[in-house]
C-alpha cells in the first residue's frame, strides 16, 4: 500500500515538472451563429435594387438621346458638298458677252440718244440727196445688225438649255439627298439661282428683240420722212428755160 502511495506521489511530481509547453490545453468551443431570414428587409432591398437599375436606364437613355440630338444638328449644320455657282455665273456670262457685242448701236443710253439724234432726227431740208442716201443705208445697216443681234443671243439662250438641264438634274439630287436642313436649303437656294439665271437668259432675249423692233420701226419712221422730202424736192419747179444766144459757126463771119 504504501508502494503505490509512493509512485503516486512520483507520478504527480513529475507532471508538476513538465514545462508549460507541454501543459494539456483545453479550449471551449465557440459559441454557434445563427442566420436570421427576415422577408420585409429582403423586399426593401430588391426594390431598392431595381430603383437604382431603373435610374441607371434611365439616365443610359437620356445620353443616347442626347448623342442622337447631337448627331442631328451636324447634320443639320453640315453643309451641301455640291455648288453650281460656277456654271450658272459661265452662263450669265456669255449671254452678257453676246448683248455686249450689240453692232453699231449698242445697250448704251448716251450712245443711243446720240445715234438717233444724228441718223433718226428729222430729216435736214439743206441736205444734199448723197447724204440722204448715206444716211438711209447707215439706218438699214443698223436695222440688220439689231436683227442679227437678236438671233444671236436667242442663239445662245438656246445652247444654255443643256447647261440648266443638267444642272437642274444634279441639284434635284443633291436636293433630295440631303442629310439636313442646310444641305436642303442649300439646294433649294441654288434651284433659285437656276431660275434667277433662266430669268436673266429671257430678260436678254426680250431686249434683244426689242431692239431689233425698235430699229425697224425707226428706220420706218426715218423712211417716211425722207420720202417726204424727197418728195417735195422732186415736185419743187426749177428756173425753167432761159433763152439765150448761140453761135452755130464760132470761126464764120
Amino acid at each position: 500500500m504504501m508502494i503505490r502511495r509512493s509512485r503516486a506521489a512520483l507520478f504527480a511530481a513529475t507532471i508538476l515538472s513538465l514545462p508549460v509547453a507541454f501543459s494539456p490545453v483545453f479550449v471551449t468551443p465557440a459559441a454557434a451563429q445563427w442566420v436570421v431570414y427576415d422577408p420585409t428587409n429582403y423586399v426593401q432591398n430588391v426594390l431598392s435594387a431595381a430603383r437604382a437599375l431603373e435610374q441607371i436606364n434611365n439616365q443610359i437613355q437620356s445620353l443616347q438621346n442626347e448623342a442622337q440630338m447631337l448627331i442631328n444638328q451636324a447634320r443639320n449644320l453640315a453643309s451641301l458638298p455640291y455648288s453650281s455657282l460656277q456654271q450658272l455665273q459661265q452662263s450669265v456670262q456669255r449671254t452678257q458677252a453676246l448683248l455686249g457685242q450689240a453692232q453699231r448701236i449698242a445697250f448704251d443710253v448716251q450712245q443711243i440718244d446720240q445715234a438717233f439724234q444724228s441718223q433718226y432726227g428729222n430729216i435736214s431740208l439743206s441736205n444734199s440727196d448723197q447724204r440722204l442716201v448715206a444716211d438711209a443705208r447707215s439706218r438699214w445697216q443698223n436695222t440688220v445688225g439689231g436683227l442679227q443681234d437678236a438671233m444671236r443671243v436667242q442663239a445662245g439662250v438656246v445652247g444654255n438649255i443643256d447647261t440648266n438641264r443638267a444642272e437642274m438634274a444634279a441639284l434635284v439630287g443633291q436636293s433630295q439627298g440631303a442629310t439636313g436642313a442646310l444641305q436642303a436649303t442649300q439646294a433649294g437656294n441654288q434651284l433659285l439661282a437656276l431660275q434667277a439665271q433662266q430669268l436673266a437668259d429671257l430678260v436678254a432675249v426680250v431686249a434683244a428683240n426689242g431692239r431689233a423692233q425698235a430699229l425697224v420701226d425707226a428706220e420706218r419712221a426715218a423712211a417716211a420722212e425722207q420720202g417726204r422730202e424727197q418728195r417735195r424736192r422732186f415736185l419743187t419747179p426749177g428756173s425753167g428755160y432761159q433763152p439765150g444766144n448761140a453761135r452755130m459757126f464760132p470761126n464764120g463771119n
